[in-house]
């Protein structure tokens, strides 16, 4: 009769641990000496996946991943529907980067309500990109500013359809008479098209 397959043993009699535990804790120890500045993006999201995926190595999916999307940020911002799609990824692993996904928005968020103003167009894109660009639907968001160009709030006007999103020109002009706004920014994204965005500026008189 054939005998089971066994596990590798040490000399000892315990079980070898799998390869990836050291690798694991020498990406630890280099995020920690050397910063984060020091790995790639697929690095980056291999210590994001571990959490998720505490038994397995996260080096395969994380590099499927980034030949999908492209960059680490397209990869967090990535709809959830497109990242099912990949090989190997399961429910524990996309609620961890849509985790990072919102971090991010967060981060961006309190970082541009903070400046007393919005001082450049870059600073403004960023934002925007962050919070809305990988989308997978069209939002119409509006940035309200005071008349010394001081972020008042930041709100998503309108979500529509993959390609479509209505703006009712009156909501907008009574939400910034509403918060006493003297000018206002107005984005939308586009996700059929490379998750770009659009800006605009109106100011009142």
């Amino acid at each position: 009769m054939a005998s089971k397959s066994r596990e590798p043993t040490t000399s000892a009699g315990s079980a070898e641990p799998p390869d990836y535990i050291g690798h694991r804790e020498r990406l630890r120890e280099r995020f920690r000496s050397a910063g984060p500045g020091a790995l790639s993006d697929y690095e980056l999201l291999e210590l994001a996946l571990f959490a998720a995926l505490p038994r397995r190595d996260t080096k395969p999916l994380a590099k499927s991943l980034l030949k999908t999307f492209g960059s680490f940020a397209e990869v967090i911002h990535a709809p959830e529907a497109r990242l099912r799609e990949v090989d190997g990824i399961g429910e524990a692993s996309i609620t961890q980067l849509k985790l990072l996904a919102a971090a991010a928005t967060r981060i961006a968020r309190g970082e541009l309500q903070q400046r007393k103003t919005l001082s450049s167009w870059n600073d403004v894109v960023d934002y925007c990109r962050t919070s809305m660009a990988f989308a997978d639907k069209e939002q119409f968001r509006i940035l309200f500013l005071d008349k010394r160009n001081q972020l008042i709030t930041d709100e998503v006007q309108q979500t529509g359809t993959v390609d479509h999103t209505p703006v009712y020109p009156r909501e907008v002009v009574k939400r910034a008479l509403e918060l006493s706004s003297t000018a206002v920014i107005l984005v939308h994204n586009h996700p059929t098209t490379l998750s770009s965005i659009t800006l605009g500026h109106a100011q009142a008189h």
